[in-house]
């Protein structure tokens, strides 16, 4: 591990980038950066070892970017490692988590800085989803609320409002790029090991300090950056392994902070509801029968009992079943026919059988 270059700056704002292997896409989020007022700014850059030349990507924007700093860690240590890591390199005053292959949109910084205050904890912003290649596709907001909104989640009645107000997962914190933290806040309670290798290390350390503390979060509604798509560094072996880092990660979660039976665990299977909808597990299942892959098959099924089971709605449950209980043979061969002869093809060979 070692410095590898960067100067030395006093920064009200750090905007930390942990990469792996991310050359490819890290000069295009360099350059955004660059293009914003980064008076009072520094970038922090954790380099977790890579193998490709993200080294040599970062160092042509040295002198454009006197602010800049690169870490270079001996090894590969993880998300959950590397976004510990990186904030405690940090030294600004608040921090800005950024995935290397995100694009800030121009004045984002300026932005975020406009919404820094004493008494505010976390900053959370929303932002568009585009392909891999940056094209923009929809906007993603996060929470249900104004802009400039500010939810003390310390108190119950704050932290209710704020949880069923919530979107997606995102507003529980789990869009890095979306997060800009106070360090001494992020500080104030330890990396917790049992969540290391779940991906949201960095969850369980801020719903810790809502439980220990409290936490103030002031949400910004107008997008401040492009997420792009189709380049997940979560991403598992399988998608079924990848739904798992979400589902079970996030229930395990929130049942350690709140309570499994919690109003805060009600709106967190809810969003995962929402972004993992009862038909996807039908056609995942559909896939994993079709590939012939029981283990991931019965991951499907697990999961799947997990977020729509019994307790969630028996009604659900029951359709996920009916579909399960369609042969596997029946499936490859139904999968087979829509390969021959596309949708419209399985749509008359249905009607020809049923008149």
């Amino acid at each position: 591990m070692g410095e590898v270059f960067g100067g030395k700056t006093e920064a009200v704002l750090s905007i930390c980038i942990p990469t792996y292997n991310f050359g490819a896409f890290i000069g295009e989020t360099l350059e955004s950066i660059a293009c914003q007022d980064l008076s009072g700014a520094e970038i922090v850059i954790l380099d977790s070892a890579s193998t490709d030349d993200t080294p040599a990507v970062v160092a042509g924007f040295t002198s454009r970017l006197p602010n800049l700093r690169y870490i270079r860690a001996d090894r590969k240590n993880g998300i959950d490692r590397d976004m510990a890591r990186v904030v405690e390199e940090a030294r600004g005053e608040y921090v800005w988590l950024f995935s290397a292959d995100d694009i800030m949109r121009p004045g984002a910084v300026a932005a975020v800085a406009r919404e820094l205050s004493p008494d505010i904890d976390v900053v959370l912003c929303s932002h568009t989803i585009c392909d891999r290649e940056m094209r923009f596709l929809f906007d993603y907001p996060v929470l249900r609320a104004p802009s400039g909104a500010v939810f003390d989640l310390g108190s119950a009645g704050s932290r209710h409002d704020y949880f069923a107000r919530a979107a997606n997962t995102e507003a529980f914190f789990s869009f890095m790029s979306g997060v800009i933290v106070k360090r001494e806040t992020w500080r104030s309670v330890p990396l917790n090991e049992m969540f290391v290798g779940s991906c949201w290390a960095h969850v369980a350390r801020l719903f810790e300090v809502i439980v220990r503390y409290g936490l103030r979060v002031r949400y910004i509604g107008g997008p401040l950056l492009d997420k792009r798509g189709d380049n997940d560094s979560f991403a598992a072996a399988s998608t079924a392994e990848r739904w798992c880092l979400s589902i079970a990660g996030y229930s395990d979660i929130v049942a350690a902070s709140f309570g499994a039976h919690s109003i805060e665990a009600l709106h967190v299977r809810r969003v995962l509801r929402v972004e993992f909808p009862l038909m996807s597990f039908v056609s995942l299942r559909y896939i994993s029968v079709r590939l012939g892959v029981p283990q991931e098959t019965a991951l499907v099924d697990d999961l799947c009992l997990r977020l729509h089971g019994p307790a969630r709605g028996n009604w659900r449950w029951l359709i996920y079943r009916a579909f399960a209980l369609i042969p596997a043979d029946f499936l490859k061969g139904l999968g087979r026919m829509l390969d021959a002869t596309g949708t419209k093809g399985i749509l008359r060979w249905l009607m020809q059988r049923l008149t």
